[in-house]
């Protein structure tokens, strides 16, 4: 007979068979419950071990528990304390600087292993794993192997006086005479596939074969006239100076030939200036278009302020993410978005006002010292 002897009262009877019959526990926990129930049924210990899967010891030492400190005691343990850091809080702080630092002469960025051996290196440590040292960077949600791209734009009174000045013409009412329109493009891939794709199926998303026929480039001249929930796209071979004159020029004869005044909203592009009319036709005729123009530009590193960035993506997400082999079948799926576009008359509902930049981007704005 064993010298711990095993008795459940109903409560803990119950709690045991939950712990047993629900398998979303501990296996630890879950092993030790079974060694109680087993127990108590008056299973000898060798029976029990080969029936949980345990050593006899483990059978005797959990009885002994169950009997000495009660049930808690017997079914869970203390956490264990595990291997001591190698690492101590000056040393850790030190590898995350090393980690934030410019790599090694030779390496575009930080390996756990390059950090490893510097730690050895300068006798921080004796030996230690990449592992050990990952760790650390995972500790403090830092990511040396990572790099983003991001515009680092240098802001100040230039900065200010122009992102006001779009805001300004956002913020007034509609004036059928003085329109403002904002303007952009983008450069655009022509691409065919060389196998047909296979298409969507219960369960399966289309497949297309990741090779493709590359078929040159072309450009997209956007116009957006937000008050109006206008806009126009037109598709170019070329982005030169003298397409973009063109384009001006059918802005002002044929999309709106009734304005005194057109205000552009667009950003610092070489080919954005009255000097590409002066290149591509005579003076009198570029004189006439520009005396109809009125030029607004956003501030550099600021083309988040241009509206039409906005149309330009909602375009690129419900049009061109897909491959479009030439020309005409690109002019022939961007004009059939435009005109559903057009029709219903989807616009931007811009909020961002002069207010609202003084008061959230106040840090851009220059500090004035008092007189």
């Amino acid at each position: 007979m064993p010298k711990h002897q095993v008795q459940l009262t109903d409560e803990q009877r119950q709690r045991l068979v939950d712990i047993t019959s629900k398998g979303k526990t501990a296996v630890r926990t879950f092993k030790r419950s079974q060694i109680l129930l087993l127990s108590e049924q008056g299973y000898k210990d060798q029976i029990i071990a080969e029936r949980v899967g345990v050593s006899i010891a483990t059978v005797e030492r959990t009885r002994q528990k169950f009997v000495q400190q009660g049930l808690d005691a017997a079914i869970t343990e203390k956490p264990r304390p595990g291997q001591p850091s190698k690492l101590d809080g000056k040393t850790e702080a030190f590898l995350i600087a090393t980690a934030c630092s410019d790599a090694p002469e030779g390496r575009a960025k930080w390996t756990m292993q390059l950090l490893a051996d510097r730690l050895v290196a300068l006798n921080k440590v004796d030996s230690i794993s990449d592992e050990t040292v990952r760790r650390i960077p995972e500790k403090n949600k830092l990511k040396p192997w990572l790099k983003q791209q991001w515009c680092i734009a240098e802001v100040g009174a230039d900065f200010v006086w122009r992102m006001e000045d779009v805001l300004e013409l956002y913020e007034q009412p509609y004036d059928e005479q003085c329109p403002v329109v904002c303007v952009d493009e983008r450069p655009c891939q022509l691409l065919a596939d060389q196998q047909p794709s296979i298409p969507a199926e219960p369960g399966k998303p289309e497949r297309e074969d990741f090779q493709y026929e590359r078929n040159g480039t072309c450009n997209l001249f956007v116009a957006f006239q937000h008050h109006m929930g206008w806009r126009h796209v037109e598709v170019t071979e070329r982005r030169t100076n003298a397409d973009f004159a063109h384009w001006l020029k059918r802005l002002v004869d044929e999309w709106f030939p009734t304005a005194t005044k057109i205000r552009l909203v667009l950003d610092n592009l070489n080919i954005h200036s009255p000097a590409s009319l002066y290149q591509t036709f005579e003076a009198q005729e570029a004189r006439r278009i520009l005396e109809k123009l009125e030029w607004h530009y956003t501030p550099k590193h600021g083309s988040w302020l241009n509206m039409v960035e906005i149309e330009l993506s909602i375009l690129v997400r419900q049009c061109l993410d897909r491959r479009l082999p030439d020309l005409e079948t690109l002019s022939r799926e961007v004009q059939a978005w435009e005109q559903q576009r057009n029709a219903q008359k989807a616009t931007i509902d811009w909020q961002f006002t002069s207010i609202d930049a003084r008061t959230k981007l106040k840090r851009l704005y220059p500090a004035i010292s008092p007189s």
